[in-house]
């Protein structure tokens, strides 16, 4: 999922290759996508794009006597899963670009597409912030750290550090990866309690007879975790490309992955967190850490099984499978052929005879007239922990 570091590399993107075009016409949506029209058309105007945590706003600005006359116009984008933006010539549109802002002619047209492969990205035309995400940890350090440190008796502090990162009304641009890389390098066990980690820092002061050169040496040299939050992010875009990405294939992405300490790596360890989300990490989970059913990859999966296994009866455990006579037939086809076998051999024996098929309606726990208890059918039950998304994006 793109991160903080990934909408700031997009807005270079945006701002890089617009530069000198001009764009007109009206702005154009796919038939399949259910994100909002965009109420725009110009004879002439300019992109431009600018990044703050995990949104992205693009504005779309009239050129000088383009008609109709108009205000600028902002979207803000949520990325979801896999959103991403390319300049693609006119004719030959990838796939998935489900918004497209067009070239003006004569020159050969090209378009600049918003690209999402599983549609869970977002744009508003409002171009306002999304309400209630906090201060960009990249762009807004400061108001980012004094935001965190204020408000550390909210319950989201109750939680695990690794969770609370994720919570963008705190930590607005940290995500997956993120997350498991400044843990790491910090040597914090994912499932600390969030408040108990970052209360020390409520009390860290650098000694005033340091010089100022001093003093960011000495951060630099030993970063807390939230200038970890801070630094790391800026590290991916240092790196260029487009950061996280798919695992093969594409140049962009393989100074990212080498860059990786920590996340997906082998050899580190892995659990899911209650949202379903998966953290990486090395040596002891800590004091919050999630029971084995709740444990990454398997658990979600075998949590039906065990429920069965739970709900069961002694009786009801398969120790040797049932003659074929004790199994009465269920469905209406079994039905109908034995009724044709009973009509056809009716000098047939008591034991020859087919088994009495269980009148409808029998109420559970009533005994068949094979005298077994008739085994109950259990529900899967899907818990919201194991669908695998995230409260907080």
């Amino acid at each position: 999922m793109p991160e903080g570091p990934e909408l700031h590399l997009a807005s270079l993107f945006v701002n890089e290759t617009c530069r000198g075009l001009v764009f007109g016409g009206c702005v154009e949506k796919s038939s399949v996508s259910r994100n909002p029209e965009v109420p725009f058309e110009s004879s002439a105007y300019h992109i431009s794009a600018c990044a703050r945590g995990k949104e992205l706003r693009l504005t779309l600005t009239p050129a000088p006597g383009a008609q109709p006359p108009q205000e600028p116009l902002a979207l803000v984008f949520r990325f979801g899963m896999s959103g991403s933006f390319q300049l693609a010539p006119a004719h030959a549109l990838p796939p998935h670009a489900h918004l497209r802002f067009y070239t003006a002619p004569p020159a050969p047209r090209l378009a600049l597409c918003f690209v999402d492969i599983r549609r869970f990205g977002h744009w508003d035309p409002g171009g306002e912030w999304q309400p209630g995400r906090g201060p960009c940890v990249l762009l807004e350090y400061e108001q980012f750290r004094e935001n965190v440190l204020r408000n550390l008796s909210d319950k989201a502090f109750d939680r695990p550090i690794c969770e609370a990162l994720l919570d963008q009304r705190f930590f607005n641009g940290i995500g997956n990866y993120l997350r498991a890389e400044i843990l790491y390098r910090l040597k914090i066990p994912p499932f600390e309690k969030a408040r108990a980690v970052l209360e020390a820092l409520q009390q860290h002061r650098l000694s005033p007879e340091l010089t100022l050169s001093q003093k960011i040496r000495a951060k630099l040299q030993n970063p807390d975790l939230l200038e970890l939050c801070h630094l790391v992010p800026k590290e991916v875009v240092q790196l260029g490309g487009k950061g996280y990405g798919p695992e093969h294939g594409e140049e962009d992405f393989a100074a990212f992955r080498a860059w990786l300490r920590c996340y997906g790596v082998p050899g580190m360890s892995s659990l899911r967190d209650r949202h379903g989300r998966t953290i990486w990490f090395q040596g002891d989970p800590g004091p919050m850490a999630p029971k084995a059913p709740a444990q990454c990859p398997a658990g979600s999966k075998s949590r039906k099984k065990k429920s069965q296994a739970t709900q069961q009866g002694p009786e009801d455990g398969p120790k040797d499978p049932p003659p074929p006579s004790k199994a009465p037939p269920r469905t209406r086809r079994a039905q109908r052929h034995l009724t044709k076998t009973a009509t056809q051999q009716p000098e047939a024996t008591g034991l020859q005879q087919a088994p009495t098929v269980p009148e409808k309606g029998r109420k559970k726990g009533q005994q068949t007239t094979s005298g077994l208890r008739r085994p109950q059918k259990i529900k899967a039950d899907a818990s919201p922990g194991e669908s695998g998304t995230a409260s907080a994006s």
